[in-house]
């Protein structure tokens, strides 16, 4: 038995310290807005937040978070840069399928964290999730836009 913190909460867990978190979430808690697509941590549908930083859970042994604090795709609108990263989402019509984008959102969120004002470059290293629709260029767009409102923020403090 160990326990883990997810969105805030803590659930008492009862699996192999080897079992992949993404198996808890959506096995064990009945989390499914984090997707499985490759299993391998390389497409990042998988992708929550582990202590803020995007973090591949196909691949990460629940023995291995201890008091980690994890967030995922349904609590993401609780954080501010979440929020907004959502509402870009929408406002640049960014999902096409959707079934990448909890990961996208998830990682694009970390990235505005450590980063309020990514260039391109930033962009390209960061958000490697891969998306089968295609929608690279509104993620870029959604996120230049997201660091637009936090440039303008920063102007009138």
């Amino acid at each position: 038995m160990m326990e883990l913190t997810i969105n805030g909460v803590q659930h008492h867990i009862n699996a192999d310290p080897d079992t992949p978190l993404l198996w808890v979430l959506r096995d064990d808690l009945k989390m499914t807005g984090t997707k499985y697509g490759c299993g391998l941590a390389q497409c990042g549908a998988c992708t929550v937040l582990i202590n803020g930083n995007a973090v591949r859970s196909c691949v990460t042994p629940v023995g291995e978070l201890g008091a980690a604090q994890i967030t995922t795709i349904e609590e993401i609108e609780q954080d501010d840069i979440g929020k907004r990263v959502v509402a870009a989402w929408i406002r640049h019509q960014v999902p096409q399928c959707g079934y990448c984008q909890s990961g996208q959102v998830m990682a694009a969120t970390s990235l505005l964290k450590q980063t309020p004002h990514p260039t391109d470059d930033d962009i390209r290293a960061v958000m490697v999730n891969l998306c089968r629709c295609g929608t690279y260029n509104a993620v870029s767009a959604a996120i230049h836009d997201l660091a637009g409102e936090a440039a303008e923020e920063g102007a009138k403090q």
